[in-house]
């Protein structure tokens, strides 16, 4: 399966001043498909339409230029949780502090042939998966950006050509369907002999190529990057403003603070939008977003800070889900610490709740507004018109929604579809199945191993819970302990996992007897009178020496009485155990716990981790929680590390721990025996 092509699953964007005809090749050898360019004028937006979910740079020979572009292509990246890989010219290695800064995630420097090119793009295209949670959501991304991307498909020797619904709306015409010869009508007689010898030189040669015209209605340029999907397959148009203006989403009225659309100009995008036509299951959907908490932020850091704050939410949202093209997104503020999100049909339900769980992560990564580093949530209500809906009524149910998601105790998003179902009622149906699926055995653990920085060897595992659901399948912990915290269950739960993770542990073999196990206790556990002689207890019982055990607090779970909490870890530590403070920089209250708790690690949330990576600010950011950390005499352990260049910098920095996939994913108690053994060998 290693060598098995990808390029199916995962095109590429190709910009290359130099060697892009030959790269392009390359790659399309190995599979790929490839949309190749060799300017850098627009290159971001050329990249989302292209649906691609890695990008290549070649600055191998002009590192200025790749850079420049480099830095144009970071943000829409990262928004569609992709990979930037940049070729390197030998003599540029020791600029690589540069080129990351830049935003590449990876880079290959010369010399390098076709195959190490070809296996180069299978790594990262593995690393684009992990991301984007598996194949499955991946294909299903890109199948998102394809239905919003204005493309067609033509097979040879047939006289109509299929085009997507964003073409289909800028042509003005209803269906999928178009005729060969009404398309070629409405180009001028250059465009139409360019369009000729671009298709004949893609059939001859079966290589990418493009052509331009002007177009019909006279209001700029447009191109068609040509590609065939497989061999004998039809023929593939993806087409690209050359004109900038035609890229920009008509709003009449914008918010003065932030440059996007207001309150007037989100109604008149609904009014327009909610009754075209859609397959089934799509319709246009609506998010309002609400940012926790933001009267006390601007009492706090003042309005200025404030102002700034709300302009970085914006563009976070508008990297994520602002235009598509001709108006088929809508991101709008409209009123205070809120906004909206408004998606076109065709859109399903589904899709709605995917792009609202990226805000909510995109937005929950620290800001840093001046002097001041600040961390925020959000809600956000998600509604799917009905058939006969008005923007009002749409409106109405978003903001019920909205206020279903800020009065739940956990979850940041909420759905009303066009039937009036909340997610309550689903939620609802995990809490009553959370209750049999203790008794079921249903809760298993897996382990995923924390890895010292110098040597590589495996120290110790954190225990993580999964949920074998016998309709939904697997579910994580968060699910698991959001439904468990809405039915007044957490503490059965909490116990539960801590009892199995630690039994498991006991019976290992000897060759794991050395490893460190991490157990989570939460904030509710703290609370319960007599946790810390329970905790003890439960330890003895399962077999599992105290020295063995790591009990790491969530850091986002607030904890009310700091002085008791300190007093009761206190005492675990005095019995043999370690303490650690789980996800650093996702709440609240990281300085007031690290002053009043007593511990032995920090553990850096996946998010910091992974803006080690990013720019110079997030760096500096990310080297003040570690210093502060080791000065504190703390060992710091990294979460969620994906790559080499994040773990070098993090080593860099003096992070002595880390986990995450750049090792493994969380294993059972064989594979994590396999992989133990498997480095004893070497």
């Amino acid at each position: 399966m290693a060598d098995e092509p990808a390029g199916g699953a995962t095109p590429i964007f190709l910009l290359s001043f130099r060697h892009r005809d030959e790269l392009a090749a390359a790659a399309e050898r190995a599979g790929w498909q490839t949309l190749a360019a060799r300017r850098a004028e627009g290159v971001e937006r050329r990249f989302v339409a292209s649906g691609a979910s890695i990008a290549v740079v070649d600055a191998r020979g002009a590192f200025a230029d790749g850079m420049e572009a480099a830095r144009l292509l970071a943000d829409a990246v990262e928004a569609n949780a992709g990979a930037l890989l940049v070729l390197l010219s030998r003599a540029d290695i020791a600029r690589l502090g540069v080129v990351f800064e830049s935003g590449a995630t990876d880079y290959l420097a010369s010399p390098f042939g076709e195959a190490e090119f070809g296996q180069a793009l299978r790594f990262v295209a593995r690393s684009v998966e992990r991301l984007a949670g598996g194949r499955r959501a991946a294909t299903g991304r890109a199948e998102l950006i394809a239905a919003q991307a204005e493309t067609w498909r033509w097979q040879p020797g047939e006289t109509v050509v299929t085009v997507s619904p964003a073409l289909a709306d800028r042509l003005g015409h209803a269906g999928e369907s178009v005729s060969l010869r009404r398309l070629f009508r409405d180009l001028d007689r250059a465009g139409r002999r360019a369009a000729h010898d671009a298709v004949t030189r893609l059939l001859d040669g079966g290589q990418a190529t493009a052509f331009a015209h002007t177009q019909p209605s006279g209001r700029g340029r447009i191109a068609h990057h040509l590609h065939i999907d497989a061999p004998g397959g039809p023929v593939v148009g993806l087409i690209e403003d050359l004109d900038r203006t035609t890229q920009t989403v008509a709003i009449a009225t914008r918010d003065p603070l932030t440059g996007i659309g207001d309150g007037p100009a989100l109604r008149r995008w609904l009014d327009k939008r909610l009754h075209q036509p859609a397959g089934r299951g799509a319709r246009c959907v609506l998010l309002l977003l609400a940012v926790n908490r933001f009267e006390t932020i601007n009492r706090a850091f003042g309005n200025g800070t404030g102002d700034a704050l709300l302009q970085g939410i914006a563009r976070r949202i508008e990297r994520l889900a602002g235009s598509t093209g001709r108006g088929r997104r809508c991101v709008a503020r409209i009123a205070g610490a809120e906004f909206a999100i408004g998606l076109a049909p065709p859109t399903t339900i589904e899709e709605g709740e995917m792009i609202a769980a990226q805000i909510v992560e995109a937005v929950a990564r620290p800001f840093v507004c001046g002097d001041q580093f600040i961390t925020i949530a959000t809600r956000i209500g998600v509604a799917a018109a009905g058939d006969t809906e008005d923007g009002a009524s749409l409106l109405r149910r978003a903001s019920t929604a909205l206020a279903d998601a800020k009065g739940a105790e956990a979850g940041a998003v909420r759905v009303l579809d066009a039937r009036g179902e909340a997610q309550a009622v689903r939620d609802s149906s995990l809490e009553t199945d959370l209750r049999l699926a203790l008794d079921a055995d249903q809760i298993g653990i897996l382990f995923q191993p924390q890895v010292a920085v110098t040597g590589g060897a495996i120290v110790g595992v954190e225990a993580l819970a999964r949920w074998r659901h016998p309709r939904l399948g697997e579910l994580g912990a968060a699910t698991l302990f959001a439904a468990a915290e809405r039915s007044d269950y957490l503490v059965q739960l909490s116990r539960h996992v801590q009892r199995k993770a630690m039994t498991m542990a006991a019976a290992w073999p000897e060759a794991l007897a050395h490893l460190r196990v991490a157990v989570n206790v939460t904030a509710a556990d703290i609370a319960q009178p007599g946790f810390a002689s329970h905790f003890l207890d439960l330890a003895d019982q399962t077999g599992l020496s105290r020295r063995r055990i790591t009990v790491e607090v969530t850091e986002s779970g607030l904890i009310e009485d700091l002085g008791s909490a300190a007093g009761l870890l206190a005492e675990l530590r005095a019995a043999g155990l370690r303490v650690a403070i789980d996800d650093f920089g996702t709440g609240y209250s990281s300085l007031a716990y690290l002053k009043a708790l007593p511990l032995d690690y920090l553990k850096i949330d996946q998010h910091l981790s992974k803006d080690i990576a990013g720019s110079s600010r997030d760096r500096i950011v990310v080297r003040g929680v570690i210093e502060m950390a080791r000065s504190l005499g703390l060992t710091v352990i990294a979460e969620g590390v994906e790559t080499e260049v994040q773990l070098a910098l993090l080593a860099g920095e003096g992070c002595a721990l880390y986990q995450g996939f750049l090792c493994a994913p969380p294993l059972t108690d064989e594979a994590l025996a396999s992989l133990v053994a498997g480095q004893a060998r070497r």
